[in-house]
This record gives C-alpha cells, sequence and structure tokens, in this order.
C-alpha cells in the first residue's frame, strides 16, 4: 500500500551520558568488550573530546577528566532551568518563540510554539507535536529540539499535558458541590491534580495540541507529525494508531507495555471498581506513588484505572503512516519481553512493511513505512536521541 509521504526531518541531537559514566556502572555500559577502555566504536559522539592524548582509545582516567569537567560546567542549584532554551542561550536569530494556550476539556494548558521568521504570508509548513515522557515538560526535549526544526522550517509545538508544568491543574472536588446560581457559578473548595499519569486525559491532552496546530495559520494540517520518548513514545504511538491527523510518528523508548497484560487489566478494573465506590482515594494523591527505579519521580501519581481501554501495542498495528520505533536493547529486551522483536516481528509485518526499509523522507510516496530501530548497549534512559541521516530530509 501506497502512501503519500511529507517531509519531517528529525534533526535530533545526541545527548551525551549521565556525568559520573566514567564511575564503574557507567564504564561497564559503555566498554561492549570488557577491556577496561572505550573505543571509537563504543562510543562514536563524543570520542574525539574523549581521546585527549590521540591514541585511539578513551581511558578512564580521560573519561573521568571529560565527565569531571562536564560537571564543573553545569548550572549551579537554584539557576535557571537548563533544559529551558534560555538557559541554553539565546534562540537562533531565524526563530520565533511565542507562548500559547491549549485549551483541553475545560483546563489550559501551557504551550511554547516555534516558527521560522522567514516564512512567508500564507505559507502552510509542515509541523511536530513534542510529547513529554514521565516528569516531562516543554522545555525539556521540545525546548531542544523546537528551534532546531523552526530553523529548517517547521513549525514545532512543545507543551505542558494538563496538571504538569506550567499547564493549569486538573481539580477534584474536596466537598460536596452547592448547586449553581442562574449564572451556572458556584464557589467550591477543590483540591489541585498535579502530575498524573492518565493515559486517557493525556492522549486527550495531545489530540488538542494536534487540534491546536490544524488551526494555526502557518500550519499545514495534512503534515502534522508527533514524537515522544518513553511514557510519551506510547502515547504517540496510541496517537498514530488512532487519530488520523498524524501523518508520521518517532516513538523513541516508548512504553507500550504487553507484560503480563490480563493481570493488569484485572488490577485496573478492581481500582475502577474500588474508585468507584469511595473505598480509595477517587483520584491517586497519597497512593499511586512511583516505585523501583521510578521512585525518583516522588512527585508523579500512576492511575491504573486510566489504563482501561488504552493499548499501545493494539494502536501500533494500526499505524499506516511512517513510523520510526527507537528501542534501548539492554532494558527493553528484558523488562518488555522482547519489545524489540516484537516491534520488527508482529508490528511492522502487520503495517505491511518489510524491517530495514524506512524510506526517504524526501517526499513522494513510499511502499514500507515502519521501522523499529535497536540501540545496542544503551538502558532506557541512556538513550537520549537518535541522528537521523541527511538522506532523511
Amino acid at each position: 500500500m501506497k502512501l503519500p509521504l511529507y517531509t519531517l526531518t528529525l534533526l535530533i541531537a545526541s545527548l551525551s551520558f549521565a556525568q559520573n559514566a566514567a564511575q564503574s556502572d557507567g564504564l561497564k555500559k559503555i566498554d561492549r568488550n570488557g577491556d577496561g577502555k572505550v573505543t571509537r566504536e563504543e562510543m562514536p559522539k563524543l570520542f574525539d573530546q574523549i581521546d585527549a592524548d590521540k591514541d585511539g582509545v578513551a581511558s578512564v582516567v580521560e573519561l573521568t577528566a571529560y565527565f569531571a569537567k562536564a560537571k564543573s560546567s553545569a548550572p549551579a542549584p537554584g539557576s535557571a532551568n537548563p533544559n529551558e532554551p534560555a538557559a541554553r542561550g539565546a534562540l537562533p536569530e531565524g526563530v520565533e518563540k511565542r507562548a500559547i494556550t491549549i485549551w483541553s476539556d475545560g483546563t489550559r494548558m501551557a504551550g511554547d510554539l516555534y516558527l521560522p521568521k522567514n516564512r512567508k504570508e500564507g505559507e502552510k509548513l509542515p509541523a511536530i507535536v513534542f510529547c513529554a515522557g514521565t516528569g516531562g515538560t516543554k522545555g525539556g526535549t521540545g525546548g531542544r529540539l523546537g528551534p532546531i526544526f523552526a530553523e529548517k522550517g517547521y513549525v514545532a509545538l512543545a507543551f505542558d499535558y494538563r496538571g504538569w508544568g506550567e499547564s493549569e491543574s486538573q481539580l477534584m472536588a474536596a466537598e460536596p458541590q452547592p448547586k449553581p446560581d442562574e449564572k451556572g457559578e458556584l464557589t467550591l473548595k477543590v483540591k489541585a491534580l498535579r502530575w498524573q499519569m492518565n493515559y486517557t486525559d493525556q492522549t486527550e491532552d495531545i489530540r488538542a495540541a494536534i487540534s491546536f496546530l490544524a488551526g494555526e495559520p502557518s500550519v499545514d494540517p495534512q503534515r502534522i507529525g508527533i514524537m515522544g520518548s518513553s511514557y510519551g513514545g506510547g502515547l504517540v504511538t496510541y496517537m498514530a494508531g488512532t487519530d488520523p491527523r498524524v501523518k508520521c510518528v518517532v516513538a523513541q523508548v516508548p512504553g507500550l507495555g504487553g507484560a503480563n497484560r490480563d493481570r493488569a487489566l484485572a488490577a485496573a478494573f478492581k481500582l475502577h471498581t474500588q474508585q468507584a465506590r469511595g473505598e480509595v482515594e477517587p483520584v491517586p494523591l497519597e497512593t499511586g506513588k512511583m516505585t523501583g527505579k521510578m521512585e525518583k519521580y516522588s512527585n508523579m501519581r500512576t492511575n491504573a484505572a486510566k489504563s482501561i481501554g488504552f493499548s499501545a501495542l493494539e494502536a501500533a498495528a494500526k499505524i499506516n503512516v511512517p513510523a520510526l520505533f527507537v528501542v534501548a536493547a539492554v532494558v527493553e529486551q528484558h523488562a518488555h519481553g522482547g519489545l524489540f522483536h516484537f516491534l520488527l516481528k508482529e508490528v511492522v509485518q502487520i503495517a505491511h512493511a518489510e524491517p530495514g526499509e524506512f524510506g526517504n523522507l524526501l517526499g513522494g510516496e513510499l511502499e514500507a513505512e515502519m521501522n523499529a530501530h535497536e540501540v545496542e548497549g544503551f538502558e532506557h534512559a541512556g538513550v537520549g536521541a537518535l541522528l537521523l541521516p541527511d538522506r532523511f530530509g
């Protein structure tokens, strides 16, 4: 099946490893052959900067020196958010940044719109929506990549989900509601719902962001793509399979679920029953805290009841537009039951595309529109980004 394919260049700069990568655990992840040194093949992006003596290998001493220097140049606590473009330097001269408000089911979401200044009146440009992962905000990936896309002639939108970042909170009545007056207004004590991980609401938030772009005068509504990482990667996978306005999608280390699905669904229905009967918090505030490796996100709350009816895996099988999955092999293969191989053997085949044939994103028509890329030697959080070849745009 041939589909019209519109230009969407992913100029995603590679993120560096954690600053403590020179320590033993970090070195083990980088040093694939276990010889105590790092070669260009094992760390191609940063090798020239790390290999100070230019002997062709990066020693522990050189790694330590490099990351110590990187740490010393990091902003001091309490300084400007390093994720915000202003903290990383001024916007490129040819880029305009505009603060916008997106309405999602009656709540205002904060967004940043990046546009090329040299756009012509009446010109309709391709656009991309950046969708954050766990605890992410519009100043993160979207704030880094938005200006890059705008320089290349795209309109880019980064936004905060409802209750996240700078967006308004969702509200829950803390007491029984009085009857509204003749104007339909009432005064009520409420609780602010912040940092909820909620598939139902966050997919609606992404839908609202796409709708905002579709109405933007400088945007071609037939050329809108979406990108998400981790939790956001699962959300954009779902949206690409369910919203026909999405013309291409990039899911980086996506959280697609799939493991113990029947047991997870049973637990979700049980929680939903308890919430409906008032036996537990109707929305997790004191409960729902993340555990294990995710415990560091202490502000986040999960609500399994909101996963009912949501399946990124099932939606992935319905994707019929260009799609790129970037998978961290180290974690995905044991944490998600071979997710990468599922993508290659199941999702890609269902989409009638052959693995390894992502095609040319320069325009025209494409026969095989899906691909999955496995990044060896990286953990889930270690895959910061992917730089696609120039032939992709």
